[in-house]
């Protein structure tokens, strides 16, 4: 394994690969930047010119690309609050608040460098886990993979804190959301009102923009101030060095974090977004400061980025195990499998090992090379969030009629991205979380696929299940958890005097 790790590396190296590997970097970190086109979607446009590529030339562009765009997504989420992809969702709702404190630099450097961090864990745990991939996956059917759904649910109706009932009552408007378009079992429309579009459901993609992107620049456009509200960039850029320090200081959160990530990124069929809201909703409930999430913790934004990477690494594991794409993007990588002629799964592991180990190369080096550029870049980016709104506002409308409409080349996806604003700016002038609404969306189809699939197959036999068992211990934990320190914090807190009593 040693050999074929240098044999990979050697190969990346060579200069036909590391210049595709640039290449797609740079393509990569434009795409992350504009919202909604998506890692997926670029991978898939950028297949075709991989017919003619050997495998390590077409696997350094395309992963090249891939795993750059979670890494620059995180730019336009802390500074504009307008989510790069779907997947930085969850570092919009503490990195924008510092960006509108002046902290966008500190906020960058910390979830820039956590995002390398991720990256390097995710890639070190796909390397280790090559001899043990088969039975680990294996091990999970439609039962575990319900677990984990509602698992993820009830991470993020905790992250309400304080508002759990409205937190509870966005997830069930979430779920009435996402049950919207034809049944899956039976192929009968639900509440599409005869809307041909809705027969699909409602796209995550204009939904994610419109709800956090759309609303933060409205509200830019409402209070025609700049995004931050100091009046040096001093502040700001001075922070850069204080985000990196951060990420040093919560270490264990950055293993933490990427652990997830990479184990929620293994799980076929999950995505991105529930390991990025499952790592921020640990973060959370392991804080000092859990009051503080949402409103601008720095802990919210190492969390965020350092899931991002780590997921990638993780969904190509089942990915080069045996076939089994972890995401959207795995899934269309798995088409440049067939192109260059390679098989998941044996091959893979054994004959091709080298080639194995240069996708691993690539995820860590293209990493690297993105987070350098954008330490470059920081300066004048977050020289940005000083301009004048009035000024920010046509630009930033344009980017999100973009992102929404690129996601499927339909009109209906930008008024629904309109429409997801509204709900957005209402929640934040009536203090309703936006994040279980979403998460809710996302979790809704697969929580329902895979319980009529665990029912269909077992009964209700699947209930005992061992791994069933643990994951809702793990759910038992999220919820007692929030309740049991706030009990500890009402003790603690001083009572009245015996004068006072008088």
């Amino acid at each position: 394994m040693l050999t074929d790790a240098l044999n990979g590396l050697m190969a990346v190296f060579q200069p036909v690969p590391l210049m595709l590997m640039l290449l797609g970097v740079a393509i990569g970190f434009v795409v992350g930047i504009l919202p909604g086109l998506g890692g997926a979607v670029t991978l898939a446009l950028m297949l075709p010119f991989t017919f003619d590529m050997q495998p390590v030339e077409a696997f350094a562009f395309l992963l090249g690309m891939w795993v750059v765009t979670s890494t620059t997504g995180d730019i336009t989420s802390v500074l504009f609050g307008v989510p790069g992809e779907a997947t930085s969702a969850a570092t919009v709702l503490d990195g924008h608040p510092m960006a509108k404190r002046g902290e966008g630099g500190r906020a960058l450097g910390a979830v820039l460098l956590s995002s390398a961090l991720g990256a390097v864990f995710g890639a070190l745990v796909l390397a280790l886990s090559i001899p043990i991939i088969r039975p680990v996956v294996l091990a999970f059917g439609p039962p575990e993979f319900f677990a984990l759904t509602v698992l993820g649910l009830t991470f993020v109706v905790a992250l309400s804190g304080g508002r759990l009932l409205k937190g509870f009552v966005m997830a069930c408007l979430g779920l009435l959301v996402a049950l919207v378009g034809l049944d899956p079992q039976e192929g009968v429309p639900r509440y599409t009102f005869d809307l041909l579009y809705l027969w699909d459901g409602i796209g995550i993609v204009p939904l994610v923009v419109g709800l956090f992107g759309g609303a933060e620049v409205l509200q830019i456009m409402l209070s025609r101030r700049s995004i931050a509200r100091t009046d040096s960039t001093e502040a700001s850029l001075a922070g850069i060095g204080q985000g990196v320090r951060d990420v040093f200081r919560h270490w264990p959160l950055v293993i933490r974090s990427s652990a997830i990530g990479t184990g929620v990124g293994i799980v076929p069929g999950l995505g991105g977004t529930v390991a990025q809201f499952m790592a921020y909703g640990a973060a959370q409930q392991s804080s000092k400061n859990p009051e503080m999430f949402g409103k601008g913790s720095i802990e919210g934004v190492i969390a965020a980025g350092a899931v991002n990477n780590a997921k990638d690494s993780g969904s190509l594991i089942p990915t080069i195990g045996f076939g089994i794409p972890g995401g959207a993007g795995s899934a269309v990588l798995l088409s440049a499998f067939l192109i260059v002629g390679l098989n998941p799964g044996k091959e893979m592991l054994t004959t091709s090992l080298d080639v194995t180990f240069s996708m691993i190369w690539v995820t860590v080096l293209a990493n690297a090379v993105a987070v350098v550029a954008a330490f470059l870049l920081l300066k004048p980016l977050t020289r940005l969030t000083f301009v004048s709104g009035p000024l920010l506002v046509p630009f930033l409308l344009l980017l999100l009629a973009l992102g929404a409409y690129t996601s499927s080349n339909s009109f209906s996806d930008v008024l629904v991205m309109i429409g997801a604003a509204a709900v957005g700016v209402m929640c934040i002038r009536y203090d309703w979380p936006r994040v279980p609404f979403l998460l809710a969306v996302v979790l809704g189809s697969l929580a329902e696929r895979y319980l009529f699939l665990s029912h269909s197959l077992f009964g209700w036999t699947w209930l005992t299940r061992p791994i069933v068992l643990v994951i809702a211990a793990a759910m038992a934990v999220a919820i007692l958890l929030p309740t049991i320190r706030r009990l500890r914090a009402r003790q603690r807190a001083p009572g009245p005097t015996s004068e006072e009593t008088v």
